[in-house]
């Protein structure tokens, strides 16, 4: 398993779908994960660190962890089948749970834990880039200084 950070969410155009960004700990491999609008405001909005005046499902999620005395030990994306990709909560206790990544993401930004993620999915869904791209990661990472979870919603 290698240890990732959140980049950040971004929209892809042009068929206007958002992306969490993860890049290797200690590496250059990039992993781009498609998520849903909701998913991609709930993560925009951790790594921010808006707070909203009432709690959306991952703050409730992790109040409700924090309240029973379950401590989220680490998210693990584990396997990447037919474009989709899983992934597990796993608890100090031992339990594990499994989930979305998108969700774990949005959860683990919010209790300080970290994303690891098996070294077959990033063999086969990391997307290693040169230093010669890095201006462009540089561009990536100025949108995301402007892009607000508001960004994301989907009228309707």
């Amino acid at each position: 398993m290698r240890e990732l950070d959140v980049v950040g969410v971004r929209v892809e155009m042009p068929s206007n779908q958002p992306i969490v960004l993860l890049r290797e700990v200690d590496g250059e491999r990039f992993l781009p994960i498609w998520v849903g609008p909701a998913e991609a405001s709930a993560i925009a909005h951790a790594q921010q660190g808006i707070v909203p005046a009432r709690p959306l499902t991952h703050d409730l999620f992790r109040d409700v962890l924090v309240a029973i005395g379950q401590e989220l030990s680490e998210v693990r994306i584990t396997d990447l089948r037919d474009g989709v990709f899983y992934g597990i909560l796993a608890f100090a206790s031992g339990v594990e749970v499994s989930a979305r990544p998108s969700d774990s993401i949005a959860l683990a930004l919010r209790l300080g834990v970290r994303i690891v993620c098996s070294d077959e999915v990033l063999a086969e869904a990391g997307i290693a880039i040169p230093d010669e791209q890095e201006a462009e990661v540089q561009k990536f990472r100025e949108f995301l200084d402007q892009v607000t979870p508001e960004d994301f919603d989907t009228p309707g």
